[in-house]
């Protein structure tokens, strides 16, 4: 409601000026520039907006994973491109990937359009692929943190949608991971404030516990998948407590190394 209240435009593609003006009338008490165009602007309007933006997400997290190379800090590095006005702050946060309803479903909408269009489209091709192979490098980390094999591992997963704030698992990058981890043998104790029941019925194997204390027993490692803000706040020494290993990796640099190091856990973020 927030979002459609208050947006950034309203584009309205159609082919007949009378309709388009009945239309930008509909909105005439919304606060926002109106662009009408054609149908076919319109529509590219939508698509190449949310690829844009699913290219942003896939660049920060190919920078994430070089820092890890050349020891650079990537949430330094953000803070100093998004100073730049003609970059910004939005949306260069490294993580899984990108998931949802929108940027999969319109980089692949693109992707297709190009195709039919015969335009080899390589950039946005390598923005989807970044993508799948980030989901891959957490779990990566996941497996790296349990001497490199997740075969008969407990791993505990906070966060299942596919951002904080929301129930959506829509092409989740968390569910993507924990299924992963379950396909190479792990046992995976998931909780997540708004979608766990659900998410336990959308994959078969998942073990959906009701606390995050709870998902943490007797865990080899701790995969933070959703950025939750209540994460950040939980009793740490009571998550050691629990674990059969004191191993996090931290898929959205949600918490503090510093703090995490010296309880004795070991820490594996991104681009950090």
């Amino acid at each position: 409601m927030r979002d459609f209240l208050n947006p950034d435009r309203i584009v309205v593609g159609c082919d007949d000026p009378a309709a388009a003006v009945r239309v930008s009338d509909m909105y005439r008490s919304v606060r926002a520039p109106v662009l009408v165009t054609d149908p076919a602007s319109a529509e590219m309007i939508k698509y190449a907006s949310n690829a844009f933006l699913a290219t942003k997400i896939s660049f920060i997290n190919a920078i994430a994973n070089l820092c890890e190379e050349v020891d650079a800090d990537v949430r330094e590095v953000a803070l100093g491109m998004g100073y730049d006005s003609r970059i910004g702050f939005e949306f260069l946060h490294p993580g899984p990937g990108y998931g949802g309803s929108c940027f999969p479903k319109d980089t692949a909408a693109l992707l297709h359009m190009a195709r039919q269009a015969g335009y080899d489209f390589d950039l946005l091709d390598g923005v989807r692929r970044v993508n799948v192979e980030q989901h891959e490098r957490i779990v990566g980390k996941t497996r790296a943190a349990v001497d490199g094999t997740l075969e008969g591992a407990t791993v505990a997963v906070w966060g299942l949608t596919f951002k904080a704030e929301t129930d959506d698992l829509r092409d989740s990058p968390s569910l993507y991971i924990a299924r992963r981890l379950l396909e190479e043998g792990a046992s995976v104790q998931a909780y997540d404030p708004a979608a766990g029941e659900r998410a336990a019925s959308v994959l078969t194997g998942l073990d959906v516990r009701t606390d995050a204390y709870e998902a943490c027993e007797q865990a080899d490692v701790l995969a933070v998948l959703t950025e939750w803000d209540e994460f950040r706040w939980l009793d740490f020494d009571r998550v050691k407590a629990a674990m059969r290993r004191p191993a996090i990796v931290d898929g959205r640099n949600l918490l503090d190394p510093v703090a995490l190091r010296r309880r004795g856990f070991t820490y594996a973020g991104v681009g950090r």
